[in-house]
């Protein structure tokens, strides 16, 4: 880690503003009314695990603005109980975005909002129970009355349409639904079993170049920290067979490119499932009979995702059940999920100790330094990201390991405070990547600095 730089006894310059103050600011600019843009330009509409870390850090601001927030995301909620990744603004310009999509191929989406055809990790329940802990008795208990059966729904709709076999696992569709887009182990599938043949023909043509040309995201992100052209493409593809299918799990399924059962995902989803159960509780709601034995099966089921040879957790293949033994962060998610053994969490924590793996002057990597695919500058093939470390904290402190957890807490916001709030960073130097003044980091920068008062 590199010295602070030192500062002189005397100057004419401004006092840089303090870390809260700095984020605060992020997020008033990025404010959009009922609901936060992650940055601007690059990121114009709602995401659905954005808004939900940036009302976790709202909470400390502004309790009415943070529910505000998590409102706005039930607007876009489908008549079957489904979340999606994305709300799309009305804004005339935004009018492609939106048909790209065409949420309103599938009879189940909402009348005269469009949105994607996909969902993405179920933080809802995360930051329905964190926001409520902000609130009085009486408040907290409406509130919860408020969001219970959108909650309800989503985590039902969850298990009937993405658990089919009723294996307690859930399964998803492509990678923008599990969160991190570009994560190895995705694209190790993408690159070996789906990349469709005219992909491939631009890529032996070596013409992938122009494509960039026509790439909103490089505008405002050099191209070694995005996703190759090539994965792009490729991804792209795959959204438009969803498409084609008008989103139709059951169909999608008989000719899918992907279905995984994410690692990540399936963790956030058992701790969002305990959050719920609390919630149900604190409003003496009885949760349906067979949500909740789906919900104690996932518990079990996680332990289908560990490898004794490897000692660590993989995702999964739907159809085959062959591991997918690509690492990535996703092997420390079991600790946010919280029902993995004792001596299963220190197999991790000791990941997270390691230099060499997870534990570079800027945790967490996205993907641990000593893999073929780490990359410190792309996207989420390497840089560390607030979001990510905000869940491993929060594991952290429930298996007991307060100290790594407070260690994490002080050199996350070191790394902001020194580089800025960056959409992610390189894990070695800290260096600032990806979008300037991002959301999330602000929101959970204010988080982790309330938490430690």
């Amino acid at each position: 880690m590199s010295e602070k730089p030192k500062e002189s006894e005397e100057s004419d310059e401004p006092a840089a503003p303090d870390l809260l103050e700095q984020v605060t600011t992020v997020l008033k600019q990025n404010d959009r009314g009922n609901y936060t843009v992650p940055s601007e330009n690059l990121y114009p509409h709602q995401w659905l695990w954005d808004s939900c870390f940036i009302a976790i850090g709202l909470r400390w601001l502004d309790v009415d603005r943070a529910q505000a927030e998590l409102t706005s995301l039930l607007r876009g909620q489908w008549s079957n109980g489904m979340l999606p990744n994305m709300i799309f603004s009305d804004a005339p310009q935004y009018r492609r975005d939106r048909g790209v999509w065409r949420s309103w191929l599938n009879a189940n989406s909402p009348d005269g909002v469009a949105t994607s055809g996909i969902t993405q990790p179920p933080m809802l329940a995360e930051a329905v129970w964190q926001v409520g802990q902000r609130l009085n008795a009486a408040e907290r208990k409406a509130w919860y009355k408020q969001m219970l059966p959108s909650l309800v729904a989503y985590h039902t709709w969850l298990y009937t349409d993405r658990d089919p076999h009723q294996e307690g696992l859930v399964l998803q569709l492509h990678p923008w639904e599990t969160g991190l887009d570009n994560t190895p182990p995705w694209m190790a599938e993408l690159h070996e079993h789906v990349m469709p043949v005219w992909v491939r023909a631009i890529r032996a043509t070596h013409t992938d170049g122009i494509v960039n040309l026509f790439r909103r995201d490089l505008h405002y992100s050099p191209p070694g920290q995005r996703f190759s052209t090539l994965e792009v493409l490729s991804l792209y593809d795959a959204q438009r067979r969803l498409r084609r299918k008008a989103y139709d799990t059951d169909k999608i399924l008989r000719h899918g490119l992907f279905s995984i059962q994410d690692l990540t995902y399936n963790c956030i989803f058992i701790r969002a499932n305990t959050h719920l159960q609390e919630i149900a509780k604190a409003v003496r709601h009885e949760l349906p009979a067979e949500l909740l034995a789906s919900i104690q099966k996932s518990e079990q089921a996680l332990e289908k995702l560990w490898d004794e040879y490897a000692k660590t957790y993989w995702s999964r293949d739907f159809v085959t059940h062959r591991l997918l033994k690509v690492p990535s962060v996703a092997t420390l998610l079991p600790l946010y999920a919280g029902t993995i053994s004792k001596e299963r969490a220190a197999v991790l924590v000791r990941l997270l100790e390691d230099d060499k793996k997870f534990g570079p002057a800027y945790p967490v990597p996205s993907v641990p330094l000593d893999s073929p695919n780490f990359d410190p500058d792309r996207y989420w093939q390497g840089p560390s990201w607030m979001n990510i470390n905000w869940l491993i904290i929060d594991g952290l402190k429930r298996y007991g390991y307060h100290d790594h957890a407070a260690a994490l807490t002080e050199t996350s916001l070191e790394m902001v405070r020194r580089n800025g709030v960056a959409e992610y960073f390189d894990p070695v130097t800290g260096e600032p990547l990806g979008a300037h003044n991002f959301s999330w980091t602000a929101a959970l920068v204010v988080d982790m600095l309330h938490q430690k008062q």
